[in-house]
């Protein structure tokens, strides 16, 4: 499984960087859900931090509820892999500059 998640980080945001410069549409998409990813990972974390806080019960179990909402997991892992990919389509830009 670690081979699995390993592979899966490198590859996932080498194919984006590579859609992305084929296809102006594909950058668009890739940089929509970024933007609606990191609205929806916020706004999850914010409200779940907000309640615990509300209710006063900042137990450590508490706190991690939030990792077994799916769409808290799905976002967060897309903005993981989209900051890699930016991070790649960054560094191809810069060398290109020089």
């Amino acid at each position: 499984m670690n081979v699995f998640i390993m592979v899966t980080i490198i590859v996932i945001p080498a194919l984006m960087v590579y859609l992305q410069q084929k296809s102006d549409k594909m950058r668009l998409v890739f940089n929509a859900l970024g933007v609606v990813s990191a609205i929806l990972f916020g706004y999850i974390a914010a409200t779940s931090i907000t309640q615990i806080i509300l209710e006063d019960v900042v137990f450590m179990t508490t706190i991690h509820a939030v990792f077994l909402n799916p769409i808290f997991l799905l976002t967060g892992a897309y903005l993981g892999l989209f900051f890699i990919q930016y991070m790649i389509d960054i560094t191809i830009h810069f060398r290109a500059k020089r």
